[in-house]
């Protein structure tokens, strides 16, 4: 992933722009601190369709005796 600086990012955003489509996402930078991320819209989409955390462990297909029930609480288990 190339980092580049916000004004050399306008000068040639054609180029940055086809660059992230050919999956070569590109750090844009101001003042030397990374501002911004420009990625392919593919790539956009993929990442942002990944489910949370929670989402899965909804949509585990566990049965009732899957998960043992505990008796007291965290100080209970050591930690």
């Amino acid at each position: 992933m190339q980092q580049i600086q916000l004004r050399d990012a306008k000068a040639t955003l054609s180029a940055v722009v086809d660059q992230a489509r050919q999956g070569e996402p590109s750090i844009i930078t101001r003042h030397g601190r990374p501002e911004a991320v420009l990625l392919g819209f593919e790539d956009w989409q993929r990442l942002s369709q990944v489910p949370s955390f929670g989402r899965l462990l909804m949509a585990a297909p566990l049965e009732d005796d899957d998960v043992a029930e505990r008796q007291g609480g965290l100080r209970d288990a050591g930690f």
